[in-house]
């Protein structure tokens, strides 16, 4: 394997394995809370700060992942790109068909970051507001 081909092994698998993992961690951590909210009991907790840290334990990790997994996929383009240009300057002959099939394969990272974000996002909206809910439902019951 030429020092070309490992590089744009390392950014496919690296870079997009990466955000593959980022991705099931996200939707492990958004699992692991709707299990956690739908078993809450309202009535296990006295302290409004204890029941705010309860609800919204591990959301930092969805949160994290949607606010940096487009950079992660905008970085894995960048480096596509530019080995892009490397092989451009080594081979000394424009294939254009080559040049769109390596500026096409690096726009993958790109997308797959931008796919991981919005599970990210959809999954931390959508517990926020549960955990919203029934903060303001412990507020009603204890006045």
């Amino acid at each position: 394997m030429s020092r070309l081909e490992w590089l744009n092994a390392l950014v496919d698998y690296g870079v997009i394995g990466f955000l593959i993992l980022l991705s099931v961690i996200a939707v492990a951590v958004g699992i692991e809370r709707w299990v956690y909210y739908r078993r809450f009991r309202l009535d296990s907790i006295d302290d409004k700060r204890e029941l705010e840290i309860k609800l919204s334990a591990h959301l930092q990790i969805l949160a994290s992942i949607a606010g940096n997994a487009p950079y992660l996929g905008l970085l894995g383009t960048v480096l596509g790109i530019m080995l892009t240009f490397y092989s451009m300057g080594l081979d000394a002959s424009l294939d254009t068909g080559k040049i769109m099939v390596g500026l096409a394969l690096a726009l993958k990272a790109t997308a797959v970051g931008l796919l991981v974000a919005l599970i990210s996002v959809t999954l931390y909206n959508i517990l926020l507001r549960r955990a919203k809910v029934i903060n303001l439902r412990w507020e009603m019951l204890h006045g």
